[in-house]
């Protein structure tokens, strides 16, 4: 492993890179509001396209931060920290977005924002007690949902066989599905943990 306090190195430059795109997204989709008179029908399309490419970019940075720290074994404190606060970042603010200009259902998005809130919760609880719960398959699936659907749902007027609103809504409902499916497994996980951990606590004390 390098030096775990390292901060100037590539993956950690993707996640910061990753967070300066955010505020083009809020841009774009503040522009895409219907009732902005200041931008025609045209050029709020376009700023929503961008948005859409912007946030895909920042998906495909979250997938190659993660890819390059592992390959090169550059885990370290910042990196750790601020990956994680860069996802919640760009999903949350795209889907508050997405509510402003009424491309999602509010119970939705308070479902996944709840969702995140709590399992970064666990996590921290975790981490106070040592103990690492790594993210399965079914969270990849969940984020993975997401990022499709997500940049669908930003150019949901656009028509190619299907309309791609219709089938960012179908990924995000998916993804709402396997929000709460993989909390759960987590949380089962986390739960067994604490319990094995307090079993071998009291069978060394009664030694």
């Amino acid at each position: 492993m390098k030096n775990e306090w390292e901060i100037n190195n590539l993956p950690n430059r993707l996640t910061i890179f990753r967070i300066t795109l955010i505020p083009i997204i809020v841009l774009g989709l503040s522009v895409s509001i219907p009732e902005s008179d200041f931008f025609s029908l045209g050029a709020r399309k376009i700023w929503s396209l961008v948005a859409a490419i912007t946030f895909t970019v920042a998906s495909i940075t979250d997938f190659f931060d993660g890819y390059f720290a592992r390959k090169r074994d550059i885990i370290t404190v910042f990196g750790s920290f601020l990956d994680p606060i860069a996802d919640k970042f760009l999903v949350v603010s795209s889907l508050i977005m997405l509510l402003a200009l009424e491309r999602i259902n509010f119970l939705i998005v308070i479902l996944l924002i709840l969702r995140e809130m709590y399992i970064t919760s666990l996590r921290l609880l975790a981490s106070q007690k040592g103990i690492n719960v790594p993210v399965d398959r079914w969270g990849k699936y969940k984020t993975a949902t997401q990022m499709i659907g997500i940049p669908l749902l930003m150019i949901n007027d656009v028509e190619i066989f299907i309309s791609l609103g219709l089938l960012g809504t179908i990924f995000i409902y998916v993804s709402c599905f396997l929000s709460v499916f993989s909390a759960l497994r987590y949380s089962t996980k986390l739960y067994l943990k604490f319990k094995l951990i307090r079993y071998n606590q009291k069978h060394e004390s009664g030694l």
